[in-house]
């Protein structure tokens, strides 16, 4: 090899910077400016399809979900007289909220059914508000603070507790499904 010859390959493996390296390196960056602006293309129209579904209105800073999937309860009252499923508080604070809201529907169309929903604070302060004539198909219901009246301080909640009693029923056995249980503002 000649001096030429070897300060050439020199150059272009350290300095990248001969004439002949940098016709091959055009091309090379050219295919990779393609493959990243492919790349980003993919993403940018990925990410904006995906947007839309992303968002959940019902978690927004105006509502907390406390069930966001179905929940049942399945009442057969013999011996039994009350059927019930409670969410655990916590301790929490949400006096910033003003009512609860949640869908019911039953699974026997002939029965009668209502439903006790109550409240119980740390303070060992509870209140009920019952929920009559419960539909065969879903039905969305919104029950305000100010109607449980012996609730006097939503700050320490301890628990939200729905139940089916043998009195608020027509037949002895059946089933209740309650959804997107939330607090809202």
């Amino acid at each position: 090899m000649e001096k030429k010859d070897i300060y050439e390959h020199l150059a272009k493996i350290y300095l990248e910077n001969t004439p002949a390296y940098k016709g091959n390196k055009s091309k090379a960056e050219d295919y990779k400016i393609y493959i990243f602006v492919g790349i980003a293309v993919v993403i940018v129209v990925s990410s904006l399809f995906l947007i839309p579904f992303s968002h959940n209105p019902s978690n927004s800073l105006t509502t907390m979900v406390l069930a966001p999937d179905p929940v049942k309860i399945n009442y057969k009252f013999n011996p039994v007289k009350k059927e019930m499923y409670s969410f655990d508080l916590k301790r929490l604070n949400i006096a910033g909220y003003t009512a609860l809201a949640f869908s019911l529907k039953k699974s026997n169309y002939s029965d009668i059914v209502s439903m006790r929903v109550e409240f119980q604070s740390i303070f060992k302060e509870r209140s009920e508000v019952y929920v009559t004539d419960v539909p065969g198909k879903w039905k969305e219901y919104t029950l305000k603070f100010s109607d449980f009246k012996n609730i006097s301080e939503w700050a320490a909640m301890s628990g939200l507790i729905f139940s089916v009693e043998e009195w608020n029923t027509k037949d002895n056995k059946g089933i209740v499904y309650i959804d997107n249980v939330r607090f809202i503002k």
